[in-house]
């Protein structure tokens, strides 16, 4: 596909049609409400949320696709001025509420892009989404897949969603006198707090821009803004910090959970008297360690053992629950499609890996090039020596400074994927330093 024709969660090139997979803030850099360029497509879900983010935007613009339909674009190639007939199918991403995937078909070819996505083996929302795709494929090979490769890394294994939603209950559980507080973004998880909510029969507190996304979703009678109804409290992630947790037991005992497939740990005092006391991420697998005030912990691991839930400081606990997919749940999804070419849409993160590097085999590469290996390797090798200095132990600290945005070509596709942000330097307020949205 010509350059000029589509363009997938990028904002700023001229192109005939827009996709959006869905409305975390990474894939909407450069849209705003003023943004006019041509015709947005996207799931039904994500329009419905579409005003909330953007409240003054030309909403003749949005064209809503089904999940699981297709629909016929007619466009124009820009070289030769010739009319050509694109099909493009959304399939459920089951991500965070209206993530889709995009399946483009036309004389170009097949081309996949999966946007940001988590397939687990036990989703019967998964299973639907796989029928739907292979209905939609049919004889049809999918030359290029551009993939979510967040965790495209051996490290990362994580447990089912909702293997990761009871742990989550059985620490609330463990602390019935203990207030409670959960570091979520502005859209997702809320299946995580479904669970809690109808597994704990309490209510959720959620501050008022987040009560309106519920309302939204058709979610009306568990959330509530009015903090005496309840002692569970769904709280902005950039605002869950130690600093928050340690003034909030100044007056009752609370206890912070943080549901992500990032390895958070908690930064000491102790470590520099002149920096405020956080959370950051850890990249590091290591033997057990104890904190300062004797709790025995296990160091950062990224491997099959970070499936479980980890108290990282008196007051806090790191729940692996993702809404991307892990290293397995993406070989499975290659081994599903078996792509001709593999591409990554996230260019520049904590963890990056080639996925060429990991899956060549199910593509029919039989030699990477040399460079392309020796480079994978080193950046898995900085993977495993990017560390917190923490009281449980991790030794070191790196900051990684993400380049500005990507273009992914690849053939006579591009699509262009915004840069997802790494890992940001903690300032004053001591918060958790946000990925936007990576979890």
């Amino acid at each position: 596909m010509e350059r000029g024709m589509i363009s997938v969660d990028q904002w700023s090139e001229r192109s005939q049609a827009y996709f959006l997979t869905h409305l975390h803030s990474d894939h909407t850099k450069g849209l705003s409400s003023q943004w006019s360029k041509g015709p947005l497509f996207c799931s039904p879900v994500t329009a419905k949320l579409f005003p909330v983010k953007f409240p003054e935007f030309d909403f003749s613009l949005l064209r809503v696709l089904e999940i699981g339909s297709s629909h016929l674009l007619s466009l124009v190639s820009p070289t030769t001025g010739s009319k050509t007939t694109v099909q493009v199918t959304a399939i459920d991403a089951h991500h965070c509420p209206g993530a889709s995937m995009y399946l483009f078909q036309g004389e170009f070819g097949c081309v996949l892009y999966t946007g940001d996505f988590r397939w687990e083996a036990t989703s019967e929302r998964a299973k639907l989404g796989k029928d739907k795709l292979l209905n939609a494929l049919g004889n049809d090979k999918v030359d290029l897949l551009y993939i979510d490769n967040t965790y495209c890394n051996p490290f990362y294994s994580f447990p089912p969603r909702e293997v990761a939603a009871q742990q989550v209950v059985d620490i609330i559980e463990s602390h019935p006198e203990h207030d409670i507080i959960i570091g979520i973004d502005t859209l997702g998880k809320e299946d995580l707090l479904l669970h809690i909510s109808r597994t704990l029969k309490t209510k959720i507190w959620v501050w008022p821009e987040r009560l309106q996304t519920m309302h939204l979703l058709g979610l009306y009678d568990i959330f509530t803004t009015d903090t005496s109804l309840t002692r569970v409290r769904a709280v902005p992630r950039y605002s869950f910090s130690i600093d928050t947790l340690e003034g909030l037991n100044s007056m009752r005992s609370t206890i912070g959970i943080m549901p992500s497939g990032l390895p958070w740990v908690w930064r000491s005092l102790e470590e520099n008297a002149d920096s405020p006391a956080s959370f950051s991420i850890c990249h590091s697998a290591g033997s057990k360690g104890s904190t300062s005030d004797g709790l025995h912990v296990d160091r950062c691991q990224l491997n099959s053992k970070s499936s479980s839930a980890r108290r990282y400081h008196p007051y806090a606990y790191s729940v692996p629950y993702s809404d991307h997919s892990c290293f397995g749940e993406i070989e499975e999804f290659i081994k599903l499609v078996q792509p001709s070419k593999i591409r990554g849409i996230v260019s520049s993160s904590f963890s990056y890996t080639n996925p060429l590097y990991h899956f060549s085999h199910l593509c029919g590469v039989s030699q990477l090039p040399e460079q392309l290996g020796k480079k994978v390797q080193k950046e898995e090798e900085n993977a495993r020596t990017v560390q917190t200095k923490s009281a449980i132990g991790c030794s070191e600290y790196r900051e990684t400074k993400p380049k500005r945005d990507r273009t992914l070509k690849a053939g006579n596709l591009r699509v262009y994927r915004s840069r997802i942000s790494v890992l940001r330097r903690v300032r004053c307020g001591a918060k958790i330093v946000e990925m936007d949205n990576i979890d």
